[in-house]
Order: C-alpha cells, then structure tokens, then sequence
C-alpha cells in the first residue's frame, strides 16, 4: 500500500506488494508509530507500507485521505494455462493473490477493503478503482452498497491489447475503472477546464484510448521478465489525478504493484 501526496518530487519506490502480504521484492516493513487507541500518531506519508491491505487500512486515522486510486485482484478465475496457437505460453495472471475460492470469499474481501477506504477518505474525497468483467460490477454493486456515490465509469480502451487466441469470444480491448465520490453530498474535485484544455477544447470523453504500458516504462527484472503481470500505465494515473486531486492532496494506493501511482504523484 501506498500513501503519496501529489506535487511533490520524491520518487517513489516501486514494489510489488501482494494481497496476503508477500512482497516480490525483498523490502523492510515500514511501520508508522502507533498511539495506545491503535492509529498512527502522523499519517505515514510519502511510505510504502508491505502486509495486509486491510489491516494496514485500520491503522490509519479516519478523514485523512483526499482520493483513493484502487487497482485489487481482478478474481479472473483462470483454470489452467493459456497459450498462443504455437503452443506457446502466455504470461497471465496466476499469483496467488488473485485466487479465491468463491465469489463469496472475493466478496467479503471487496467489502472490506472498501469500507476502510470510505473510513479514511476525507467527506469530500473519492475513489477510483478499475477492473475487468471479471470483477467490476462485484466491486461497482459493494461500493454502491457501502455508500459510495458512483460519478462516472471509464472505459479504457486499450489501443494494443492482447488478442483472444482461441477464437471464441471478442477480444478483450478494455478495461472499466469507477469514480465515486466517498457520498452523494461529497462536493468532489473535478478539474473540468484542465481537462478540456487537454483535449483540444473539447470535453474529455467518458472513454480513453490508452495503450498498455510496454517499453522502457515496463518494468522487468535481470532477466528481462516482467516483474507485475499488469502494470498500469502512466497515462492512465496521470489522467486520473489531472481530473480529481489538487497539489498536495493525500493519495493512497491500497494495491500499490510497481508503484505507478506514486510516479505519477
């Protein structure tokens, strides 16, 4: 997890941290000081915080977040290898943080991890998060459920996505993130003229034609392997904090992965 604020210039370090807790890259824990009430005596900003996305959640103090951006485990329910025609093997998704059970178990954590995000966000704060069929109307019904008040969805239509190999549904070209305001009352950010100055002077679209993030900006290891299966690119996080945060404001990354969206801050 992730606690940036926008605007300034430390870079962060990218890490890829899982949802139980098991960081891919070998890291000490940062932990910051507990009061006797069980919360932080200063919100650790501008800190990657490894363990439980929850439980680092309910350290945290409540009304002290300006805007979530939410990147969880799609659930994507894989049930074995996927490969190409030639027989090759595709790099997909199979970690472990993204297996569940049931759709109940993937639930019940859905819920949890929002419900902390609602707690700490300030009464005029929101939430991004995005995900996939897989998972996205789960995630849009909680979210609704737990009183988030839904502002728009985006569609990012990816302009080089990974093709369907097997010939037997569309190709999967996008990606839908929500944006929800922490409650109907939240008098949000939205910087409506910055975007449309952006745009040709035309109102920005509620679908963004981004490509995948490859390149010098992927990340791999020493032996050129990817070091996250779905890293996002920075484009799509810079958009996002363009449209609905100030200089200065407090972001906080539950699924912080290669740290995107502290680059981006």
């Amino acid at each position: 997890m992730g606690i940036l604020r926008t605007g300034t210039t430390s870079a962060a370090v990218r890490i890829q941290v899982s949802r139980t807790g098991r960081p891919a890259l070998q890291s000490p824990i940062k932990a910051p000081r507990i009061k006797p009430a069980g919360l932080p005596i200063e919100l650790p900003l501008d800190q990657i915080l490894l363990g439980d996305c929850v439980a680092a959640l309910e350290a945290l103090p409540p009304a002290s977040i300006d805007l979530v951006f939410a990147d969880p485990p799609y659930n994507l329910q894989l049930g074995g290898d996927l490969r190409r025609p030639d027989d090759s093997l595709v790099d997909a998704v199979d970690d472990d943080w993204d297996k569940f059970s049931s759709f109940a178990e993937y639930d019940a954590f859905t819920r949890a991890w929002l419900a902390e995000c609602r707690r700490v966000l300030k009464p005029d704060g929101a939430l991004w998060v995005i995900g996939s069929y897989h998972n996205i109307f789960r995630v849009g019904s909680i979210l609704q459920d737990l009183g988030f008040w839904v502002l728009n969805d985006i569609v990012w239509r990816k302009a080089n996505p990974m093709p369907n190999f097997r010939g037997r549904r569309f190709t999967n070209a996008h990606e839908t993130l929500i944006w929800a305001a922490r409650g109907e009352a939240s008098k949000y950010t939205f910087h409506y003229e910055a975007l449309k100055g952006g745009n040709d002077d035309l109102q920005m679209r509620s679908d963004w034609y981004l490509p995948l993030c490859t390149g010098e900006e992927r990340l791999k290891d020493g032996a050129g392997a990817k070091i996250h299966p779905t890293q996002k690119p920075e484009a799509l996080l810079a958009r996002v904090m363009l449209s609905a945060s100030n200089p200065g404001d407090v972001i906080l990354d539950p699924f912080f992965g290669t740290g995107t969206t502290g680059a981006v801050a």
